[in-house]
C-alpha cells in the first residue's frame, strides 16, 4: 500500500512490523509473562532522537502489551528474562537495567539494526483505536470491467459518514483495520468509510493496466463504454459506493501519494458530483517534463528501468534487486537500449515508449495532467516535499495550473522538508538533517485531517488561507497568501564570477576569456550519489535520501565546478522559484547542464555531524538539445556561446549567517540520468558507442554573458 514510498526511519519500520504482527499466529516456544517477570517493565519509553515516538508498556490480565500512538496493542511474549518477541516477527525487545536492577530502557533489534528508547517518568498510556469492519467488493465500470476494492467502516457507529478513498496500482490486500490506524491515525480516529481500490489491470482488478492512462472520455458523457480512463473509473466507483454502501453521507474525498496522487487528481477532473475534496500528494503529473521518467528532456535511466520492470513485468509489483553497482552496470551496457535488452524491458509498453518517444511528442503530451487543469472543480490540497526524489515537480506544477482559476479560494498548497511521501510517517529527520520537530505530525494534524473534516463533514478548524511551507534553515512553518509569494520578495541575480567567486554584483567587464572550463567525459560520468548505487527499491538503497546527501563527495572532481560566496555576515532568505540562467559552450554538439544551489555549513564543532555539509537546496538538469524546443531537438553549434534558462523549482530556505552559498555546475548525473553522448544523435536511447566523446565545457561569467541564478530574496544587503 505504500507503493513507491518507504518507511525510512528505524522506529517507523519497527512500528509497522508491530502493526502487521499484531494478533496473528501462535507460538509454542514463547510464554506469557507473569507478574513477577514484568516487574519494573511497565511504563513509557521514548526515543531520544524522536521524542514524539513514545512506546507504552502495560500489563492486563496477566499479559504484557506494547502500545503506541500509531500501533494498536500487541502482546509481548517472553523468550527469557528481559527478552521478548511478538508474533510472526523477528524483532527482539530487550529491556535494559542499571546496576541496581532498575529498568532504564528498551532496545529494539531488527535485521536493519537496533535502537533504544529510554524509560521516562509517567504511567503507561493506552492509546485509543477504532476498529474497522472489512469487506471486499468488485465494482463494475461502464465497460463491464470490475475493479477490486476494500471497504473499511468504523464498527462503533452507524451514523452517516463520508467516504475517503485511495485508488492505487500497488495493491490493496493489506488494507485492514490495523493498517488504517497506522497509516492514517488522525483520519482513522475521526472516522470515515475508507475505500481502497486496485486500478484496472492491477492486482485483483480486471482489465488492462496503462501507465498514467491519458484522459480520453468526452467531458459530461457518463456512459460511453469505449472511452474509459482513471477519471471515468473514479466516477463509476463513486456512483456504485453511494448506492451500495449503507450509512454514507453522500460525500467523497480522494487522496493519494505518487501514482496514487495522479489518481487523486484524476478524481477532480470532470468529477462525480459527490467528490467534495481531493488531495494529490507528490502526484505524477508530467512524466517527461519533470516527474518520474524525464527532467527537461534528460532521461532518468535507472529510475525508469527499475520502475517499469516493477510495474509492467507482472500484474503485481515486482520491484527487484540489481546485482552489483548500478553505475557499473549501466556504464558497461552503454546505451539504454542495450540495458533494456538485458532485462527484456524493450518489450514492455513503457519500455517501448522510452525507446520510441525520446522527445516531448504527442505520446507524452497526452499523459500530462496540468493542461487539463483549467478549472477548480473540487477543493484541492496539493502536498509535496522539498527533497522529493521522485515527484517534487508535480505538486508545484498542478498548483500553478489551478491557482489562476481559484475564484472560490479552494486550492491549497503544503510544502515540507520531506522526501517522497515522508509526510505519511512520523519523523523529524531526513538523512543527516534534524528539523527540531515532527513536521510530519504537524502537517497531518493541522492541514490534512482538518481539510477533509471541513469539506466532508462540515467541521471548522481548517484555517489555511492558501499556502503553508516549512522554511528550512530557520526550521519554522510559514504561511503565504499565494505561492510563490508576491509581496515582500525581490528577485536578485546571484552571479558566477572569476576565481570561483559568487555574488549579487553584476560583472562589470570581462572578455571572451571570462569563463570556467572543464572536460566532461562520458566514460567517467559524475555519480549522482555515493557508490555502490543500489537498485532504486532494493533493501538498503540510499535512493530515498540522495537529495540531502553531502555534495563534498563530488566537489573535488575536475568535471564539477563550484562558485562560492564569502562567509555570510547575515541571514539570506530565499522564498519562491529558483531559476538558472547559464551561458555556456561545448566542443561537442550536445550537452547536459546540471546546476545545484547549495548551502555550505560552517566547518566547526557546533555543527556536529553537519559540519562542512554541502546541502542541495534546489537543483535540476537540462538537456541542451531541447534549448529551443522540447518537441524538436536540435544540435548545439560547437564552441558557440548559448543561453540556457530553466527552473530549479521552488525553495523556502534561510542561508544562515556563517554559512556560504554555493553553485555547482556539471554535465552528467549518472546513472540516474543517462549519459549524453555529447555528439548529437537522433535518439540517445539507441546511441552507438562511437558517438560518446569527451567535450570541453565552458561556463561564462562576463558582462556580455553573465551566468547567474535568479533568487527571490527578502534580506540581501
Amino acid at each position: 500500500m505504500f507503493g513507491k514510498n518507504c518507511i525510512s526511519s528505524f522506529y517507523s519500520a519497527m512500528l509497522l512490523v508491530l502493526l502487521c504482527c499484531a494478533f496473528q499466529g501462535d507460538f509454542s516456544w514463547a510464554q506469557t509473562a507473569t507478574a513477577a517477570d514484568v516487574h519494573g517493565l511497565t511504563g513509557r519509553y521514548q526515543y531520544a532522537d524522536e521524542p514524539e515516538t513514545v512506546l507504552s508498556i502495560y500489563r492486563q490480565d496477566g499479559h504484557l502489551y506494547l502500545n503506541a500512538e500509531r500501533t494498536p496493542p500487541v502482546e509481548l511474549m517472553q523468550d527469557s528474562p528481559d527478552h521478548y518477541s511478538v508474533k510472526i516477527s523477528s524483532t527482539k525487545y530487550i529491556f535494559e537495567r542499571d546496576a541496581a536492577g532498575a529498568v532504564t530502557g528498551l532496545q529494539l533489534v531488527t535485521s536493519d539494526g537496533s535502537n533504544t528508547a529510554q524509560k521516562v517518568p509517567g504511567k503507561p498510556v493506552r492509546y485509543p483505536f477504532r476498529t474497522y469492519s472489512r469487506e471486499e467488493v468488485m465494482i463494475p465500470m461502464r465497460d463491464g470491467v470490475k475493479l477490486h476494492a476494500i471497504v473499511l467502516r468504523p464498527t462503533d457507529t452507524h451514523r452517516p459518514l463520508p467516504f475517503l478513498m485511495q485508488r492505487t496500482p500497488y495493491g490493496v490486500d493489506e488494507s485492514t483495520s490495523g493498517y488504517i490506524d497506522f497509516r492514517y491515525p488522525e483520519l482513522a480516529r475521526s472516522g470515515y468509510i475508507f475505500v481502497m481500490e486496485d486500478i484496472r489491470g492491477r492486482y485483483g482488478s480486471q482489465g488492462q493496466f496503462v501507465m498514467n492512462r491519458p484522459v480520453v472520455h468526452v467531458f459530461g458523457n457518463r456512459t460511453d463504454p469505449k472511452l474509459v480512463d482513471e477519471s471515468t473509473d473514479t466516477y463509476d466507483t463513486v456512483a456504485w459506493l453511494l448506492k451500495h454502501v449503507p450509512d454514507n453521507n453522500g460525500r467523497v474525498g480522494v487522496m493519494g501519494i505518487s501514482y496514487d496522487g495522479f489518481l487523486a487528481m484524476m478524481a477532480g477532473i470532470d468529477p462525480n458530483p459527490a467528490v467534495k475534496a481531493i488531495s494529490p500528494q507528490a502526484p505524477m503529473t508530467d512524466g517527461w517534463m519533470g516527474d518520474d521518467f524525464f527532467h527537461n528532456g534528460a532521461f532518468r535511466q535507472t529510475y525508469g528501468y527499475d520502475y517499469v520492470l516493477g510495474m509492467e513485468s507482472t500484474k503485481k509489483d515486482t520491484f527487484g534487486k540489481l546485482d552489483g553497482d548500478a553505475y557499473t552496470y549501466f556504464l558497461k551496457a552503454g546505451s539504454f537500449l542495450n540495458a533494456a535488452k538485458q532485462a527484456g524491458l524493450e518489450n514492455l509498453p513503457t519500455g517501448k515508449a522510452f525507446l520510441q518517444h525520446p522527445a516531448y511528442d504527442g505520446f507524452w503530451q497526452a499523459m500530462a495532467v496540468e493542461p487539463r487543469l483549467t478549472q477548480v472543480a473540487v477543493p484541492t490540497l496539493e502536498v509535496g516535499g522539498w527533497w522529493d526524489q521522485e515527484d517534487m515537480w508535480g505538486t508545484q506544477a498542478e498548483y500553478a495550473a489551478l491557482e489562476p482559476h481559484d475564484a472560490k479560494h479552494e486550492v491549497f498548497l503544503v510544502l515540507g522538508p520531506w522526501n517522497h511521501g515522508e509526510w505519511a510517517r512520523t519523523t523529524r529527520h531526513l538523512g543527516a538533517l534534524d528539523f527540531g520537530s515532527a513536521t510530519t505530525d504537524y502537517y497531518r494534524q493541522h492541514f490534512e485531517a482538518p481539510f477533509f473534516a471541513h469539506y466532508l463533514k462540515g467541521e471548522s478548524g481548517f484555517d489555511l488561507e492558501n499556502t503553508a511551507t516549512f522554511q528550512t534553515g530557520s526550521d519554522r512553518w510559514m504561511r503565504y497568501p499565494v505561492w510563490p509569494p508576491k509581496q515582500g520578495f525581490t528577485t536578485k541575480n546571484l552571479y558566477l564570477g572569476a576565481d570561483g567567486g559568487l555574488g549579487f554584483a553584476r560583472p562589470a567587464g570581462g572578455d571572451a576569456r571570462s569563463f570556467t572550463v572543464y572536460v566532461s567525459d562520458p566514460g567517467n560520468p559524475v555519480p549522482y550519489r555515493h557508490r555502490p548505487i543500489q537498485a532504486t527499491y532494493a533493501p538498503g538503497s540510499h535512493w530515498y535520501t540522495w537529495l540531502v546527501e553531502d555534495q563534498r563527495f563530488v566537489t573535488k572532481r575536475k568535471d564539477v565546478v563550484t562558485w562560492r560566496t564569502p562567509v555570510l555576515d547575515h541571514d539570506v532568505t530565499v522564498t519562491g522559484d529558483v531559476v538558472a540562467d547559464i551561458f555556456a559552450s561545448t566542443s561537442g554538439t550536445d550537452s547536459d547542464w546540471v546546476v545545484k544551489l547549495i548551502d555550505e555549513y560552517p566547518q566547526d564543532a557546533e555543527q556536529g555531524k553537519m559540519a562542512g555539509h554541502q546541502l542541495m537546496i534546489a537543483e535540476e538538469i537540462f538537456r541542451g538539445r531541447y534549448r529551443s524546443s522540447f518537441e524538436h531537438p536540435a544540435p548545439i553549434p560547437a564552441n558557440t556561446v548559448e543561453e540556457y534558462k530553466w527552473s530549479l523549482h521552488g525553495a523556502d530556505h534561510v542561508f544562515l549567517k556563517g554559512h556560504r552559498i554555493l553553485v555547482q555546475v556539471q554535465s552528467s548525473w549518472f546513472p540516474l540520468y543517462d549519459r549524453n553522448p555529447q555528439t548529437f544523435v537522433p535518439n540517445i536511447m539507441t546511441a552507438p558507442a562511437k558517438s560518446y566523446k569527451k567535450a570541453t565545457e565552458k561556463i561564462y561569467w562576463s558582462a556580455e554573458h553573465p551566468s547567474h541564478i535568479e533568487l527571490p530574496v527578502t534580506n540581501v544587503q
